[in-house]
């Protein structure tokens, strides 16, 4: 009896000590080092404000599991490629590249750190360790134009464009959409600033479109806080761009889209950790939960938030595809057939105002 309690015991005790041990090798595990490439200040209260956010939820949600290294204001050419470099002698074994201009720099790191995962913004590569990630913000930009569509006098609106990538024009060309589903009438002037942030540049161009008699603006800058103020300060309407910002103009302010990159970081850094990621494509729309609608400024009316509201709804499910056919360009070429839904290939190269736009397209 004393023999069998004593291999009873020695069970027990092996059993818990193997468990400690499998224990204490989890918690050995070193934490992934997560890198973040950002074209402009986290002070911008903008785009790169939102890539910061991300990573301070990050760090919170897989706490002891991940480390970052954040560098903000770094230019899309060599010096892209260095700060890279720089992140992988530091350990990063995830960099997340988060700027369209970056692909060119990245498909030269990855190729010297084929054991290093990259994720690209809005562009395609062929390559085994970069994968690439859309934020589908002309679903929120399209929902800013209906609103604004509605709220508008003069049936003027203008917009100021950064760079006339497809991402930008995927914005301006959702917005449209948007505007026009609501008011048909209604035109929308676009500016171009060819940069993701100039402050000063971005309050001329703003300033430049009021005078020509619009009293509803939007934008897709890098940062938010110029165009906005400058709106504010004119009396001039004015739809968000990728952050809440509503505070700064508590008159004129309508809504936007607003990004959550958060949960978005933690399912990609949890694959990395899991071994199971795949250089694919990730849509971070609304149905994902990267995108938002930020809240709407009081002047917008009851009906007209709920008249948004819904049709969020139906974007989130689904039921409404933004850039749907049949559309026509600016110059009254069909681009997508009756009938027909884009892929994502498709919007990724986008090159075209949609009708009822004034304005070109800068000549690279």
């Amino acid at each position: 009896m004393k023999n069998k309690l004593m291999i009873v015991l020695l069970g027990v005790f092996f059993l818990g000590f193997g468990l400690l041990s499998s224990q204490a090798a989890t918690n050995s595990l070193p934490a992934l080092k997560v890198g973040f490439l950002c074209v402009g200040p986290v002070s911008d209260m903008g785009w790169n404000y939102t890539e910061q956010q991300g990573k301070v939820y990050l760090e919170k949600t897989l706490a002891g599991k991940v480390e970052t290294v954040f560098a903000e204001s770094v230019h899309e050419s060599a010096e892209a490629e260095r700060v890279m470099e720089k992140m992988i002698a530091q350990g990063c074994k995830l960099i997340f590249a988060a700027s369209y201009g970056y692909l060119e720099p990245v498909l030269r790191v990855s190729a010297r750190h084929p054991d290093v995962t990259f994720m690209q913004l809005s562009r395609f590569a062929d390559k085994n360790n970069i994968g690439t990630y859309f934020g589908l913000t002309g679903e929120g930009f399209y929902l800013a134009g209906v609103t604004a569509g509605r709220m508008t006098k003069t049936n003027k609106l203008g917009f100021v464009g950064s760079h006339p990538v497809p991402s930008t024009l995927w914005a301006i060309n959702a917005y449209t959409l948007g505007v026009h589903s609501v008011n048909p009438k209604a035109k929308v002037k676009v500016v171009w600033t060819e940069t993701w942030i100039d402050p000063v540049l971005e309050v001329e161009a703003a300033k430049g479109l009021i005078d020509t008699g619009i009293d509803t603006l939007a934008f897709d800058q890098s940062d938010s806080l110029p165009i906005v103020k400058a709106a504010e300060s004119k009396g001039i309407k004015v739809s968000g761009c990728y952050a809440d910002v509503h505070q700064f103009a508590p008159k004129q302010w309508l809504t936007g889209p607003n990004l959550n990159w958060g949960p978005f970081y933690v399912k990609t850094c949890q694959a990395v950790m899991d071994h199971n990621w795949k250089n694919g494509v990730c849509i971070c729309d609304m149905g994902s939960g990267v995108l938002e609608l930020a809240p709407f400024g009081a002047s917008v009316p009851e009906p007209v938030r709920k008249e948004v509201l819904a049709l969020k709804e139906k974007i989130k499910s689904g039921k409404l595809v933004i850039f749907a056919g049949p559309i026509k360009d600016s110059q009254g070429a069909e681009r997508l057939s009756a009938g027909q839904k884009p892929d994502i290939q498709w919007i990724s190269k986008m090159n075209f105002f949609v009708q009822g736009i004034d304005g070109n397209l800068p000549k690279n």
